[in-house]
């Protein structure tokens, strides 16, 4: 969710979500509906939808078309530049503190160690904090437990271009339901570095390898200081995206990596060719030998899609509309978890989610009365301490910078107090930020005499 962090500069080739860069980003084209999703059908019924009994992972089936009022063809200027919700703008961070250059995980873990899962796991437990070799998670979670992951695939999202004769940087965010891509200009700078460019003009041609070109169209927001931009195409962009793109990354990596690094064992291609502009992180440091572990121990995994856009590297938006899809499957297994265990979340399973992006999707298609239903379409929702969370127990997370708007929902998770005992000894013990970095388990404290420590007071 996901949105959501502040960075100098930004260079093209790899990104991420859920403990990358990002306050806001562009979601997915198009009107939000109505700030959450439109529910479909079922999804809560007592006997498990067919593709959950098979023996792949379940598709997600289509849900209701969007009314025409929130439909991005033809209403492309209703999807504006959000502003933070009342709710969401406390007087200060949850947490007060800078990150350490030094602390930026500049190159993929299997690089630095032995593999992907070679990174350190920070657990927070209520207030209690622990630390852990991410290869440990199998021991931190437990059977009957439910690990909600996001299967989109990050997309090869930056090409070089040129206005007139001006070089620049094409991120291409999101594809909105009129076939039209918000995109961001980037400036390009030393050493492959990006940097902020103006966006627009309306009318603007920007030329594309191959002789290709697309056509600026109106922005995303205010035209003074628009950063995103709806542009027509001629090509279908995930083809023009495969010839000559490459991943989004950001000025604190090292260098370039393959698109292999930009993507999580549980990403599977969308029929469509439609992905995220940035990783959904968190998921990256789980092998398919760690997933088995996780599924031996009677772990339970439920996908989803949420397909992230392009994140704001220079200012604090809240996250943009985007496109998901929770399978009737999914809605169906989280639903029996929390039946099983009644009340007493500390009888039964746990719905943990992985990432933000996770967290957004899932919440999205939950009701007011915590049923979670199958649903596909735009969400605009924004998980602050006041919402709070109806259906998720935990969350498996990157480390976000002081800025990041993923901190309200990481404090509507965890409450405040554990999230700043949390971060104090993840700096402490140096852990690692951002898509290459570490990750933090938050968990409920279930232990009946517990100190209460989950304050979201303002």
């Amino acid at each position: 969710m996901t949105g959501r962090k502040r960075y100098p500069e930004r260079v093209a080739t790899g990104g991420a979500r859920d403990g990358g860069p990002g306050p806001g980003s562009a979601g997915a084209g198009g009107a939000p509906v109505d700030g959450t999703a439109r529910p479909g059908a079922g999804g809560d019924g007592p006997e498990a939808p067919e593709a959950w009994r098979g023996s792949e992972s379940p598709v997600a089936p289509r849900g209701p078309e969007a009314p025409a009022a929130s439909r991005g063809s033809e209403s492309p200027v209703a999807w504006r530049v959000p502003e933070a919700p009342a709710a969401s703008r406390g007087p200060e961070s949850p947490v007060a503190w800078r990150v350490p250059d030094a602390l930026s995980a500049r190159v993929p873990a299997e690089q630095r160690g032995s593999g992907r899962d070679d990174v350190r796991l920070l657990v927070s437990r209520g207030c209690a904090v622990s630390h852990h070799a991410f290869r440990e998670l199998p021991g931190q979670v437990r059977a009957g437990d439910v690990l909600v992951v996001n299967t989109s695939m990050t997309l090869p999202a930056a090409v070089n271009g040129r206005v007139g004769g001006e070089r620049v940087v094409v991120h291409f965010s999101t594809r909105g339901a009129d076939g039209r891509w918000a995109v961001e200009l980037r400036a390009p700078g030393r050493a492959g570095a990006t940097g902020p460019r103006p966006g627009g003009p309306a009318g603007a041609v920007v030329r594309l390898p191959g002789g290709r070109a697309l056509v600026l169209e109106e922005p995303l927001g205010p035209v003074a200081g628009a950063r995103l931009w709806w542009a027509r195409t001629p090509e279908r962009v995930p083809e023009l995206l495969r010839r000559y793109g490459r991943p989004i990354r950001y000025g604190y990596t090292e260098r370039d990596q393959p698109l292999s690094a930009y993507r999580t064992v549980f990403a599977t291609p969308s029929p469509d060719g439609s992905g995220s502009a940035e990783m959904p992180s968190a998921g990256r440091p789980f092998t398919a030998a760690l997933v088995a572990g996780l599924v031996r121990r009677g772990v339970l995994f439920a996908p989803l899609s949420l397909h992230t856009g392009v994140a704001s590297a220079e200012a604090h938006e809240p996250p943009y509309p985007e496109r998901f899809a929770v399978p009737a499957a999914t809605a169906w297994l989280v639903n029996a978890v929390r039946a099983a265990r009644g009340g007493d979340r500390a009888a039964g399973g746990r719905v943990i989610a992985v990432g933000t992006t996770a967290v957004r999707a899932l919440e999205s298609a939950a009701g007011a009365d915590g049923v979670v239903r199958q649903a596909e379409g735009w969400t605009d929702l924004v998980v602050t301490p006041r919402r709070g969370v109806r259906v998720v127990d935990g969350l498996l997370t990157g480390l976000h910078e002081p800025e990041a708007s993923h901190l309200l929902m990481l404090e509507a998770v965890a409450g405040r107090e554990a999230l700043r005992l949390g971060y104090e000894a993840a700096l402490q013990e140096r852990y690692l930020w951002h898509e290459f970095g570490d990750v933090h388990l938050i968990l409920p404290d279930e232990e009946r005499d517990a100190p209460n420590c989950f304050s979201n007071e303002w």
